[in-house]
């Protein structure tokens, strides 16, 4: 067995529970990340190798194993040196290799802002969590480290930072995962960090009346041992002890009261052998002090999702005060310090560490997690998704469901499957129908009702609570919203192919139409229609990519001549210099009767009349192929417009606005509306119109609904987009 010096500590510390370790392998784990990090420097001044040591240490406190502990001191080795992934596995094994990987940040993305690369990383060691637990034990017992060495780094910002993301992520985890030993000190260190002077006072005053409570403490444990043995109840240990500062702090801001009105600052543990006993000693505690009602909690008959069991209740105790008392056999008395450290597979003998069943709320968060793609809301999805406060309900058939405190029936259904969410038209509590926006309560047996033609309302994004519920109701509507936008692409294109006859006919096959995708840079076809559909791709534009792939040339003709007076009155336009011509209008600019407009002679399809801004007249088309036209005083058609409407999202809006327009005679072809990210409603409508005047009489009536930022016509193919 190999002897460093440095090491002497942590062999003491592995002895103690694991005498049969495979020492040589950690010495040369330590080995090889001292060499690694040879020359390397922490903010304090000291070797860096004192760090990955710290961290090893750290996790002798809740027993790991020996690739825990090798994991713990190479943690750093990938991320801050020249070693590889690679050189670890061939040295230390595989498993070794995925904990320090998982644990390791991923390089910096160009182009990637501080939050998303955060985001990246959390998502990155939530994946390897589930893949092996241990991966998140390493993770707290480095963070816990830097935590107790944070006042040597010399920026404030970046301590208040570090502190800041250690409530916000690591303790919840550490909660979640039942390792209180680390959630307390990390919670305290925090608050040491982001709030000093709180800190400093409640040390002092803690200190100043500690032999008070250490007084009271006694009295009560003299009178609940003496009662159990009478009662002929043993127990193994009964002792007190003060929460840790952060939660006195948390209760104090609570109910916003001084650290001396704060009565439940103690806690009474008492240690027994079984769970009858456990029962047996709530009797005697309640048969001696009055139970403050409401204040009962039984955990063992209910565990907690991070497998902690006991019994929690509250008494008024000798002095009049109330004293939380918590009662667990040696067992769960081990869950409650150690979590999930408790049940690592490999006591078992095994080597892969998975979480089992108890941890399924795990992979339920990775999966919502990776639907998840603003940096922000993940992180506000996260930290919902790990708050403290939760509330328990069951089905009818008796299966249990953990959900935040606050949730309601939709919540509970989409934790359920997301179809039943998505197709639920009601929901009954204990037997009764209640409505979507009731409040979970712990025990409540929920049914939801669901049909086969059931589909999210967008009411239920203010109604629901979880974030969960809220990313798979948008997610529905995104989808939605996709569906009609590549349908309505896909007809905008066949409309547009098929109007060029038999030149243009390979152009509606799947292959040529995916061939056409991959050259706009899409990556299928629907993603292609879809950018056609939302107006993010002009048709004119593909168009005119495929005539000049196969150099389509109309038709060398003169313009079809029909006798002018059956043009007269039907198109509204003059073609100057010539009598009698067929006329048509540009799809890519839909004219209307006021704007300035060109003619282009059509070979074999006489003349087609474009605005004079239009792209397709500025970028080279032929001027010898240019003729002067311009509108008739008088005419008896309509004419196709397009426009986009801006808005606050809200109820009706979509009817508002159809409304408005009716109201003004117009014909309505098609109306297409989609919710943005920030919360505004698009809404594109395509009508007939008799000009410019009718047109911007339009516009006016829209812009007097509520909500509306911004009412323009769509010029396709045009640098210059026309305000109504």
């Amino acid at each position: 067995m190999c002897e460093i010096a440095e090491l002497n500590s942590l062999k003491e510390k592995i002895l103690r529970y694991n005498p049969d370790c495979d020492w040589a392998l950690i010495c040369d784990a330590y080995r090889f990340a001292a060499e690694a990090h040879a020359g390397q420097k922490r903010h304090s001044g000291e070797d860096y190798i004192t760090h990955p040591l710290a961290v090893a240490e750290i996790l002798t406190e809740v027993d790991a194993d020996d690739k825990t502990i090798i994991a713990g001191l190479l943690h750093d080795v990938v991320e801050d040196t020249e070693c590889s992934g690679e050189e670890i596995e061939a040295r230390f094994g595989r498993d070794v290799a995925v904990l320090t990987e998982g644990v390791t940040k991923l390089g910096k993305v160009k182009g990637r802002t501080k939050s998303e690369q955060k985001m990246e990383n959390i998502r990155k060691m939530i994946l390897a969590m589930a893949t092996d637990i241990r991966v998140i034990i390493v993770k707290l017992a480095d963070r816990l480290h830097n935590m107790r060495t944070l006042q040597y780094h010399s920026s404030e910002a970046k301590r208040r930072e570090i502190a800041g993301e250690t409530l916000d992520l690591y303790t919840p985890l550490a909660n979640r995962l039942g390792v209180f030993q680390f959630k307390w000190e990390l919670e305290d260190l925090a608050l040491k960090t982001l709030e000093p002077q709180v800190y400093r006072r409640l040390l002092q005053e803690l200190a100043s009346t500690r032999k008070a409570r250490e007084a009271y403490i006694d009295e009560v444990i003299g009178l609940l041992g003496a009662k159990l043995k009478e009662s002929g109840i043993e127990y193994k240990e009964i002792y007190g002890r003060t929460k840790n500062l952060y939660s006195i702090y948390r209760k104090m801001l609570r109910q916003q009261k001084d650290l001396d009105e704060i009565y439940d600052v103690l806690a009474v543990r008492v240690i027994v052998d079984s769970v009858s006993d456990c029962y047996g000693v709530l009797g005697i505690v309640h048969s001696l002090w009055v139970p403050v009602p409401g204040r009962f909690k039984d955990y063992i008959a209910m565990p907690k999702q991070n497998m902690y069991q006991s019994i929690h209740t509250t008494i008024i105790s000798p002095n009049g005060k109330p004293l939380e008392v918590q009662i667990r056999t040696e067992e769960m008395h081990h869950v409650a310090e150690y979590g999930i450290a408790a049940h690592w597979q490999y006591k078992e003998g095994k080597t892969n560490v998975k979480p089992d069943r108890k941890l399924n709320w795990l992979r339920q968060m990775l999966d919502w997690q990776n639907e998840v793609k603003d940096a922000d809301e993940f992180m506000a999805s996260m930290k919902y998704d790990l708050v403290d406060q939760l509330v328990y309900v069951f089905t009818p058939r008796g299966d249990i469901y953990e959900l935040p405190y606050g949730s309601v029936p939709l919540d509970f259904a989409y934790r359920v499957h997301t179809e039943v969410g998505h197709k639920a038209i009601g929901a009954r509590c204990n037997g009764n129908m209640v409505t979507f926006d009731y409040v979970l309560q712990n025990g409540d047996i929920i049914e939801i009702l669901t049909s086969k033609n059931g589909k999210p309302s967008r009411d239920w994004l203010k109604i629901v609570k979880t974030p969960q519920a809220r990313n798979k109701i948008r997610a529905w509507f995104r989808r939605e919203q996709r569906e009609e936008g590549v349908a309505r692409g896909r007809e905008l294109y066949e409309r547009e192919v098929r109007s060029y006859g038999e030149d243009m006919a390979a152009y509606l096959k799947s292959d040529a139409i995916a061939e056409l995708a991959k050259r706009f840079q899409f990556a299928n076809t629907d993603n292609f229609f879809q950018a056609i559909g939302e107006n993010h791709l002009t048709v004119t534009a593909v168009i005119n990519g495929i005539k000049d792939e196969i150099k389509y040339e109309e038709p060398v003709s003169e313009p079809v001549i029909r006798p002018y007076a059956e043009n007269k009155g039907h198109h509204g336009i003059i073609v100057k210099g010539a009598d009698n011509v067929k006329i048509r209008f540009g799809r890519c600019c839909n004219p209307l009767p006021g704007d300035p407009v060109i003619g282009f002679i059509t070979r074999g399809a006489g003349i087609t009349v474009h605005r004079k801004d239009c792209v397709n007249v500025i970028k080279g088309e032929d001027p010898k192929r240019m003729i002067a036209v311009e509108w008739e005083d008088a005419y008896d058609t309509n004419f196709q417009a397009e426009i986009n409407i801006v808005a606050d999202d809200r109820d009706r809006l979509t009817a508002d606005v159809m409304t408005a327009i009716n109201d003004t005679k117009t014909t309505i072809n098609t109306v297409f509306a989609r919710v943005m990210k920030d919360g505004t409603a698009v809404i594109n409508v395509k009508m007939e119109v008799k000009n410019n005047s009718h047109f911007d009489y339009i516009c006016k009536k829209i812009r007097r609904l509520k909500g509306i930022h911004e009412v323009k016509r769509v010029i396709h193919a045009s640098d210059n987009h026309r305000s109504g």
